[in-house]
C-alpha cells in the first residue's frame, strides 16, 4: 500500500464491482468478515467483563513513544476479552511475524504454533505472555477516535473508450525532480502535463468519483478487460502523489454552499443532479495520486493491500494508527461503540496514515468492496486503546 498518506477517514465512497479471474465469467467479491461485537460486548468502551485474569507481576518501565502515555493495566478492563474470537486475529499476527519488530520476534515461534489451537488456549497464552497497558493522551484523555479504510473495487479497461474514460496512471518519469508536480487540474488540462504522462496509463475507469475515491484510499483492486477481452484482477498500489496537499471535496461542496450533508450520499446526490459541475468538484483537490500494478493471486486475495509495516492487511484485524504513539506489529485490543459498528477485538497495528495522530487514534481496515466501503464509511465513534507488550520485554 502506500503507508496510506493519503486516507481521509472521514471520507469513502460505495464502488459494488464483479470481481474475476482470467477470462471466466465476474462473480461477487469476497465476503469481507461480519463486523460484529463480541458476545456480550459493552455499550461503551469502559465497560469490561468480570472474570478476565489481572496482571501477574511487577510493571515497570515507560512506554517506547513520545505521543502517548502507556499505563499498566489489568486484563479485567479490556471489554470481551473473554468472548474474542482471537482465532481469527492470528491470521493478522501471522502476518505481522513475517517482519515482527525485535520486541516481539522471540514470540513469533509461539504464535505460529497456537494458529491452530483454541481461543481459550490463545487466551491462556496472551494472559501469560503478555501485559496490557492503557493508552493514554500525553493528558491523561483516555478517549479517542476511530475511523475506517478500505479497498475500492472498480471494473476497468486496459483501452479507453466504451465509457472508460478515466486513466490511472503510473508516477511519472520525473516525479523525483519535479516538486511539486503538477495540480491535479494541471493534469487534466495542460498539455505538457498530459505529455510527461503519455503512455504511463495502467488502465481506464468509467466514473471519476470512483477514481478520486481510490485516490483517497490509496490503493484497490481492478477487475481488468485486456486488450483481448480477458478479464484479470490485479491491485493497484501506491506509487507516490505529486506533492500537493489534500483538500476534501465535501468540505469544498460546504464552503460553496451546495449541500448540507457533506457525507457520501449527500455528495453522491450532489454529483448525480450536477454532473456539468463534478469535474470542478474533483479540482478543488490538487493531490494527485500514482500507482503501480501488482499481481493479486488467491492467497493474496484473502488479505488487503501491504501496511506501512510491510504486510499485507487482514480485514477487521488490522489498524493504522500513529506509530508515536503504537509501534508497528504490536498487538492492541480495541474498544469502540457507536451506529456504525460495536467493536471489542484484538487487532495488530499494521499501518499509518496522514490523518492518523495522536495517542488514542486509529482507522480499521475494513476490507474491500461494498460491504467495506459502506462501513468504512461510516465510521466515525468513540475509540480506546490498549497495547499488548510482552512482559520480560523492556518498554524502552
Amino acid at each position: 500500500m502506500k503507508s496510506r498518506l493519503l486516507r481521509l477517514a472521514a471520507t469513502a465512497a460505495i464502488v459494488g464491482m464483479l470481481a474475476a479471474c482470467s477470462s471466466r465469467p465476474p462473480a461477487p467479491p469476497a465476503a469481507v468478515p461480519p463486523l460484529r461485537p463480541a458476545a456480550g460486548a459493552p455499550s461503551a468502551p469502559s465497560a469490561a467483563p468480570t472474570s478476565a485474569p489481572g496482571p501477574s507481576g511487577p510493571l515497570t518501565g515507560q512506554p517506547p513513544v513520545s505521543k502517548s502515555r502507556w499505563v499498566p493495566a489489568s486484563w479485567n478492563e479490556l471489554p470481551g476479552f473473554e468472548t474474542d474470537s482471537l482465532h481469527e486475529a492470528w491470521n493478522a499476527w501471522l502476518r505481522s511475524c513475517e517482519r515482527p519488530p525485535p520486541v516481539f520476534a522471540p514470540l513469533c515461534g509461539e504464535v505460529r504454533r497456537l494458529s491452530i489451537a483454541s481461543d481459550a488456549e490463545q487466551r491462556a497464552w496472551m494472559v501469560e505472555r503478555l501485559q496490557p497497558y492503557r493508552i493514554e493522551a500525553l493528558d491523561g484523555a483516555v478517549d479517542g477516535l476511530l475511523t475506517g479504510y478500505f479497498e475500492p473495487f472498480l471494473e476497468a479497461s486496459r483501452t479507453p473508450g466504451n465509457g472508460f474514460d478515466v486513466p490511472l496512471y503510473r508516477a511519472p518519469a520525473d516525479l523525483a525532480t519535479r516538486r511539486p508536480w503538477y495540480t491535479r487540474q494541471q493534469i487534466d488540462t495542460l498539455p505538457e502535463a498530459r505529455a510527461q504522462l503519455m503512455g504511463r496509463a495502467i488502465a481506464w475507469v468509467r466514473d471519476p468519483v470512483a477514481a478520486l475515491v481510490l485516490h483517497i484510499q490509496g490503493s484497490g483492486r481492478l477487475l481488468v478487460r485486456e486488450a483481448d477481452g480477458s478479464t484479470r484482477l490485479v491491485r493497484l498500489a501506491y506509487a507516490g502523489t505529486n506533492d500537493h496537499p489534500y483538500k476534501s471535496v465535501g468540505r469544498w461542496l460546504l464552503d460553496q454552499g451546495l449541500v448540507r450533508d457533506a457525507t457520501w450520499p449527500g455528495i453522491s446526490a450532489w454529483t448525480q443532479a450536477n454532473p456539468q459541475r463534478v469535474q470542478e468538484m474533483l479540482w478543488a483537490n490538487p493531490r494527485y495520486v500514482f500507482f503501480r500494478e501488482e499481481p493479486l493471486e488467491p492467497l493474496d486475495a484473502a488479505f488487503g493491500p501491504r501496511g506501512a509495516q510491510g504486510v499485507p492487511l487482514t480485514p477487521g484485524r488490522s489498524i493504522a494508527v500513529d506509530r508515536a504513539s503504537i509501534p508497528y506489529g504490536t498487538p492492541v485490543w480495541l474498544a469502540s461503540s457507536g451506529s456504525a459498528v460495536q467493536l471489542s477485538r484484538l487487532v495488530l497495528a499494521q499501518d499509518t496514515g496522514s490523518a492518523i495522530v495522536g495517542a488514542v487514534r486509529a482507522d480499521y481496515f475494513t476490507g474491500w468492496g461494498e460491504q467495506a466501503g459502506d462501513v468504512a464509511g461510516r465510521l466515525k465513534q468513540g475509540l480506546r486503546l490498549w497495547a499488548l507488550w510482552p512482559r520480560n520485554a523492556p518498554l524502552r
